[in-house]
């Protein structure tokens, strides 16, 4: 449905659109598109959405599953409390801790506790 806001809206837009027609028309004017580059400073804006977590030390230097279990029941109890930062340094601390480990994954262990909190 229509509401008379929308109603009155809409009427007014298509008078402004008759009145630029017949303006346009009277001068000989065909509306054509704007032609320019794009202003690249929108790539830095999109760089500064994203947030590198710093590293802390305490990452064990060596792979242990128990650690990583610790780790990630951590990460998921700050993400719960919506702790974010927090989890995602333990995040980054997982995934450096994963780069060590003999397969890379995560404990099966680890994985059916989070999906049933």
């Amino acid at each position: 449905t229509i509401t008379a806001s929308m109603k009155a809206a809409i009427q007014e837009t298509q008078r402004r659109r008759r009145l630029q027609e017949s303006y346009n028309k009277e001068h000989n004017i065909t509306p054509a598109g704007i032609r320019k580059n794009i202003h690249q400073g929108w790539a830095k804006n999109c760089e500064a959405d994203y947030y590198t977590v710093p590293l802390r030390g305490g990452v064990p230097c060596e792979y242990d599953p128990e650690t990583l279990l610790k780790l990630e029941q951590e990460m998921f109890a700050a993400a719960k409390k919506l702790e974010f930062e927090k989890a995602a340094r333990l995040r980054d601390s997982i995934i450096a801790l994963r780069a060590q480990s003999p397969k890379g994954k995560s404990t099966k262990k680890s994985r059916g506790k989070a999906e049933k909190n």
